[in-house]
């Protein structure tokens, strides 16, 4: 039975980015097993019980809108939603919802059982089968072999992993699930690079034991949206979150524990997170701040188990436990176990091509925190990816690759290919040059389009888009038709401190001032608002959105438009980039490394200067 049945695709690890290489690999048609070392574990979220926040709630809604699984899954399992930085530019609106972490694993096992197409084997994979460069199959702990066209390994911490709390440290993947063993060594046998990240997570505690009336409440939308396009279920009610703060007292307790901190003391050795540092790196780097502020997160609807974000440790337990009850608030908290942090290995991904396979091994994928990434968002992006292009790639099909201007997808995995990364990964808006045509409003408007041409994407889905662009445009010939009256709109123009008009001018004019919203017209113009009242909320939204950054946007495209030329030049075949002297030293090394395959890519490479892309250009015969 296992030698003699060929999958299309084998997916190891159940993680977020296995569960979406899984799901998009089989909806798309290939034959798929997934091998997880516990079943039960499948969509763990082994840190926060969390999904999306700035620019990670962007990628969660292009998954969904390109045909993947996460913002459905997430929407059915939320307990809270809050759309943050509302009061910036919509840009930067980030949705982010908290979930139940039972449920969103349950849910997410349930999704890929009801996938004809996915097999499941649990078991610990020990290697791969490689044949001539290309890999063939995996080997698992009980001698089996199975044989696949492709293999995507999704292992996140699990490589070798090392957990530390305080001076003990053991190996394991997570809290109390043992790590994996000998594909780091098989790789690195075949040619590969590896190294070492570190990670951690806080102390959960028990929400009986808290006293929530010393702490501020921190409340979901009053009118809570989702991450979906599809129409999923609206959350009828939330959970509420609460804020609390560290002291001087809780920061001497932490110190007295320096000396046994497996970070202070050189035994961690992987570079964790500069920005989600953990409470002790806090208060050793800010002395100055004589408090830290936490983010007390329940762990589902029915669980007392809760989340201490912003307390992550690896201090010893009892130091971790001291501290905790100086806070206020967790004056006699109980702890479920304490915080840690984890070392694994992971292999630099300038080591793959733009779909995520390996440059050394054909047919081989790595999606996740194997690629140096952290994140469930980031992983399950990833992981789509390259579910989708180890498909394609076995059916004979073009690879899927995303631009830097089409989506927060295609500016990671571009930043990963040709940047590297040598502290785990995080996106963040900033990363995104074109980040004022990435929004999380008009993923669907982007992507679902490629997604409904793959063959991932759904015809609900698309129908949809159609649906809203029809209606956006319709919106937008209607407000620049409907005249205003001096005499209608003066007083509310006075109200909101914006300059008078003269004359008769239509909507979109006064649309335009950034002190006017259209909820401000339509509270005083009646005809307006029975006008707009067939239109969805959605379409509103993306009209108004386009009214006021027409400027911006109209520059935004003009700008992806200059970087397409550089992107239209294929690099053809491998280049002796070592025969070009007047390319720096450092420009033909990472040329070589990693050989880009269009001028665009070459010059987003570390190292490689806007000279070097002229001496290209002219070598090339650009």
């Amino acid at each position: 039975m296992f030698q003699q049945e060929e999958y299309d695709v084998i997916v190891v690890g159940a993680g977020h980015a296995g569960c979406e290489a899984a799901a998009a690999a089989a909806n798309l048609g290939s034959k798929v097993l997934l091998v997880t070392m516990n079943m039960n574990t499948i969509a763990q979220m082994s840190c926060n019980p969390a999904m999306g926040g700035v620019a990670k709630g962007q990628i969660v809604r292009e998954v969904d809108a390109l045909g993947g699984q996460s913002g459905i899954i997430t929407d059915k399992t939320m307990i809270q939603f809050r759309m943050l930085n509302r009061s910036k530019g919509p840009a930067m609106w980030s949705p982010r919802a908290q979930s139940d972490r039972m449920r969103f694993a349950e849910e997410w096992r349930l999704t890929l059982e009801g996938i004809a197409n996915v097999d499941f084997w649990q078991e610990a994979v020990l290697g791969l089968v490689v044949e001539n460069d290309t890999v063939v199959g995996v080997k698992t702990q009980l001698g089996i072999e199975f044989r696949g066209k492709a293999v995507v390994l999704t292992n996140g911490t699990f490589l070798n992993g090392l957990i530390h709390i305080g001076e003990k440290n053991f190996g394991g993947g997570r809290a109390a699930e043992r790590g994996s063993t000998g594909i780091t060594e098989q790789l690195k046998e075949l040619g590969f690079e590896a190294g070492r990240m570190k990670t951690g997570t806080p102390p959960r505690v028990d929400g009986r034991s808290l006293d929530y009336s010393k702490m501020e409440e921190q409340a979901g939308d009053e009118v809570p949206s989702k991450f979906s396009y599809l129409d999923t279920p609206a959350l009828a009610k939330q959970r509420p979150c609460y804020i609390t703060y560290t002291n001087a007292e809780v920061h001497e307790i932490l110190r007295e524990g320096f000396e046994k901190s497996p970070m202070f003391q050189g035994r961690i050795k992987g570079l964790g997170p500069r920005y989600c540092p953990s409470v002790e790196d806090k208060i050793n780097r800010f002395a100055d701040k004589d408090r830290h502020q936490i983010f007390v997160e329940p762990e589902g609807w029915s669980t007392v188990e809760v989340y201490v974000n912003g307390f992550s440790s690896s201090l010893p337990e009892d130091v971790q436990y001291r501290a905790l009850r100086k806070i206020a608030g967790f004056e006699n908290a109980k702890m479920f176990r304490p915080g840690y942090a984890i070392e694994y290995d992971f292999f630099p991904p300038t080591q793959l091509s733009l779909t995520l396979e390996t440059k050394l091994v054909k047919n081989l994928y790595f999606a996740g925190q194997i690629n140096g990434t952290t994140g469930y968002e980031e992983a399950a992006c990833q992981g789509l990816m390259a579910g989708i292009n180890a498909h394609n790639k076995v059916h004979g099909k073009a690879p899927f690759v995303l631009k830097r201007s089409e989506a927060y997808i295609g500016v990671l995995i571009d930043d990963l290919v040709n940047k590297g990364t040598d502290e785990p990964y995080r996106m963040f808006t900033s990363r995104a040059e074109h980040r004022i045509l990435l929004r999380q409003d008009n993923a669907d408007l982007r992507l679902t389009p490629l997604g409904y041409e793959l063959g991932l994407a759904s015809e609900e889905r698309m129908q949809l888009v159609r649906e809203k662009e029809q209606q956006t445009q319709e919106v937008l010939t209607l407000l620049g038709k409907f005249a205003i009256e001096p005499h209608e709109i003066n007083s509310l123009l006075e109200e909101l401190g914006s300059a008078t008009i003269h004359e008769k001018t239509r909507a979109v004019n006064l649309l335009r001032r950034p002190n006017v919203e259209l909820a401000d017209l339509t509270r005083v113009l009646p005809g307006l608002t029975l006008a707009l009242a067939p239109y969805r909320a959605e379409a509103l939204e993306q009209a108004i959105i386009l009214v006021k950054y027409e400027n911006y946007l109209a520059k935004e495209h003009q700008q992806a438009a200059r970087v397409q030329e550089l992107e239209s030049f294929v690099i053809q075949g491998r280049l002796d980039y070592k025969a070009m002297p007047a390319l720096s030293h450092e420009a033909r090394e990472k040329l070589l490394k990693i050989q880009p395959e269009t001028l665009g890519q070459a010059s987003r490479i570390s190292g490689v200067s806007p000279a070097d892309v002229s001496v290209l250009m002219v070598y090339l015969g650009r």
